[in-house]
């Protein structure tokens, strides 16, 4: 059931228009048009339906707007209409009954949050993370970590069963040339395989990359212009070279298929090495990602050529030039599944990892957090999957979406990175946001113990980072600020962690007054008195949570429920500084109020669980 009176209005308004005019086709799923009130002192909501359908149906509107009142039935949920409740032009202002918001609050009020149990749950694929061997993380994998990670636990609070998906870029030539480059410096004695460190697997990777890298081009421009001879054979080297390093990289490439144990274990300790360290990065975030969720490109590799033939073998592909393509209706490139060499593709891997996601998992949903930019891509590959049937189910075809991200852009607007130009490492930017927090931290509270001041340091340095990519569009590019991030005014992290400290300490104060109730009881089950303004808002924030979690769950951005948690906490602040809690006059007005501050902590702990960012009882 819906809490939001918004959408309780709007059901309640659709039903009334569709009575109201039930010959005219205008007034079939016409939309009530419900928002707050303009004047609050006049009405908390008002639909300015009326308007649009005097227009359609050749009427004046406040004559609509009589019309749609008499079929009108909101006795449960708002006071008597009177005359006064058509305005202008013929805007209907409804008021609230404290009463019916005070009922609805308490059956928001239970273990749920409101939050009932779908009749059908679906099973979802959430891919994420998304690194690759030998290769440090940096601040470009931190929106794939942490919007894949709030949109799992959306769908899981929902009643959803999450499977997470790391796809680790573990197989082909670039890693066999790092493996081989890394078999080679140990066989000359450079390095140990048993003290070898992820810095050293970048080096390696990055200097393999380099070595075989053959200046083809190059090359020919100095053939053709006749270049200097000592140039020519300058060039000539560094190609005969490159090309000699590439024949050793795809050789050890065939060992690796092969499954040569020497090379499998080289491989493996390449592996290790570099998902420890994800993953410790991972949990650093407060992200929910662990070895068990990895789901590396080289477990599809006995799948591709399967792939591959099937697509043949049943006309979904055809050839083109030499390769195998699958065209798509409606794309103009097709999805390109196999190269003229017979080499397989990002695309290749991606329709094997649909067809296990969808046939084995059992998944109707495959949710993508990848850069935008691949969007092309993800259209190719979709359409490719659904037009192969591997997207299919037994209640039909599987949902697959995108959930594009856009950059992270230092405060000049261009791609964050060091003043060298390198990507910053995910955990340096984790380290230097912990740092300036513990300054913050320090001058805001210096009495507190320096390991409790470390601990509060440590969870607003990741909250802050975690919150300002949260809160923007997912699909725009947003500038980041420590300064604008770990401020605590604002729509921030740190803002919403010491509006929940800020209820805790009032229930913890209740609790340590004479005669007070324990915290986990305070206000519980006590009869809610909406009387003050700012308790019929907080009301009002509170009942909107279910809503908002499926808001995101439906449109899979994440940034829904942030400003919800922000608009809530500023009614909890209005509530705060204008209905006194602890001095409330009266037993009955203080256990209410006592019971609305009880189950804001509740609303903006469980928004800040599903959002990833751990809370503090105080700050």
């Amino acid at each position: 059931m819906s809490f939001d009176p918004l959408i309780i209005l709007s059901e309640r308004f659709k039903q009334a228009i569709a009575a109201a005019f039930p010959d005219q086709p205008a007034s079939r799923d016409a939309d009530p048009l419900i928002t707050p009130g303009r004047n609050p002192q006049l009405a908390d909501f008002q639909s300015n339906a009326a308007m649009p359908l005097g227009k359609a149906l050749g009427k004046p509107p406040r004559e609509i707007a009589s019309a749609i009142l008499a079929k009108l039935d909101l006795t449960a949920i708002a006071e008597p209409f009177t005359d006064a409740s058509i305005a202008g032009p013929g805007f209907i202002n409804i008021r609230l009954s404290a009463a019916a918001l005070a009922g609805l609050l308490g059956r928001l009020d239970t273990p749920s949050l409101g939050i009932d149990l779908p009749e059908h749950p679906h099973r979802i694929v959430v891919d994420l993370c998304g690194v690759n061997l030998a290769k440090q993380m940096h601040v470009g994998h931190l929106r794939s970590i942490i919007i894949g990670d709030a949109l799992a636990r959306t769908l899981t609070r929902l009643g959803h069963t999450v499977v997470r998906q790391n796809h680790v870029g573990d197989w082909g030539l670039n890693i066999a040339m790092v493996t081989a480059k890394a078999q080679a410096e140990h066989a000359a004695g450079r390095l140990s395989f048993s003290d070898l460190s992820l810095d050293d697997l970048e080096r390696l990777y990055k200097l393999a990359q380099r070595e075989c890298s053959a200046d083809e081009r190059g090359l020919a421009a100095a053939l053709r212009w006749w270049a200097h001879p000592k140039a020519v054979a300058e060039l000539e080297t560094q190609v005969t070279g490159a090309r000699e390093e590439l024949a050793k990289a795809k050789a050890t490439l065939v060992r690796l298929q092969a499954h040569d144990p020497e090379t499998v274990a080289a491989w493996q300790r390449i592996a290790d090495i570099t998902m420890r360290a994800c993953l410790e990065t991972c949990a650093r975030l407060h992200a929910d990602v662990r070895a068990e969720h990895s789901a590396g490109e080289s477990s599809y590799s006995e799948e591709l050529a399967l792939v591959v033939d099937d697509l043949a073998r049943r006309a979904v592909a055809e050839e083109s030039n030499g390769a195998l393509v699958v065209r798509c209706e409606g794309i103009d490139e097709p999805c390109l599944i196999r190269k003229s060499d017979g080499g397989f593709l990002y695309a290749t891997t991606d329709m094997a990892a649909i067809r296990r996601r969808v046939q084995k998992l059992g998944a109707s949903r495959v949710i993508y957090c990848v850069d935008i930019r691949q969007g092309l891509h993800f259209k190719q590959i979709f359409c490719a999957a659904h037009k192969a049937g591997y997207a299919a189910t037994p209640t039909g075809p599987a949902l697959l979406e995108h959930a594009g991200f856009g950059m992270v852009l230092g405060e000049d607007g261009r791609p964050y990175k060091t003043r060298t130009g390198e990507n910053i490492k995910l955990t340096d930017l984790i380290d230097e946001a912990i740092e300036r927090a513990g300054a913050v931290v320090a001058a805001k509270s210096p009495d507190l113990p320096p390991a409790e001041r470390a601990r509060i340091a440590e969870v607003v340095a990741i909250a802050a980072i975690k919150y300002a990519d949260l809160s923007n569009d997912r699909a725009r590019d947003y500038v980041f600020s420590f300064d604008r991030m770990l401020a605590f005014e604002g729509n921030t992290g740190p803002y919403l962690l010491y509006a929940l400290a800020r209820t805790r300490s009032i229930l913890r104060k209740a609790a340590e007054q004479p005669g007070g109730p324990p915290a986990p009881t305070q206000g519980a089950g006590a009869p809610l008195r909406l009387t003050e303004k700012h308790e019929k808002e907080l009301a009002l924030a509170l009942l909107r949570y279910p809503g908002a979690l499926r808001s995101v769950a439906q449109s899979l951005e994440p940034h829904r429920l942030c400003q919800y948690l922000y608009d809530l906490a500023g009614a909890f602040s209005a509530f705060y500084t204008n209905c006194p809690v602890l001095t409330a006059q009266g037993d009955a007005t203080r256990a209410s109020r006592l019971r609305l501050c009880a189950l804001t902590e509740r609303l903006l702990a469980d928004g800040l669980n599903l959002l990833g960012i751990e809370t503090v009882d105080r700050m």
